[in-house]
């Protein structure tokens, strides 16, 4: 658990706030139509708030790995700057790295930066389906879930 900072300025517009429902819980149907309900799913009770520009995360999440996912998917949209994860981890396991994706960057660089090998590219993409739907579409200022080997 902890606070993960983001780039404010990049991601995706999935999720949407106005003056009024700041600091409001986000609707299951905002949720759905950011297709990451199946993700979000793997977290029990499960509560977002948003508040300008952090989001605060709550729920319990029987592995790491669906933690780290829900926290980069609602940390990797324009205008959150930070993810405050309130998720309780059910087994505890190792927490993966995160990186921000730098300009230039690519799957396999990144993959040579932090494995040593960059054919291993394909495991960090792995690791942060469904948020990337495509290895070669990754963009400056995206973070990414990098796992332990």
């Amino acid at each position: 658990m902890g606070l993960f900072s983001f780039s404010k300025n990049s991601g995706a517009k999935v999720l949407s706030k106005s003056e009024e429902d700041k600091a409001a819980t986000v609707s299951v149907e905002a949720v759905k139509k950011a297709k990451i309900d199946k993700m979000m799913a793997a977290v029990k009770d499960l509560s977002i708030l948003i508040n300008d520009d952090v989001v605060t995360v709550f729920g319990e999440s029987e592995t790491q790995v669906a933690k780290e996912l829900v926290v980069l998917t609602l940390g990797n949209n324009t205008g959150i700057s930070s993810v405050d994860d309130r998720i309780n981890v059910v087994s505890p396991e190792p927490e993966a790295v995160f990186y921000e994706v730098q300009s230039g960057d690519s799957l396999s660089k990144i993959a040579k930066a932090h494995y040593g090998d960059a054919t291993k590219y394909n495991t960090i993409f792995e690791a942060n389906k469904p948020m990337l739907k495509d290895p070669n579409l990754i963009y400056p200022g995206q973070m990414l879930r990098i796992p332990t080997l």
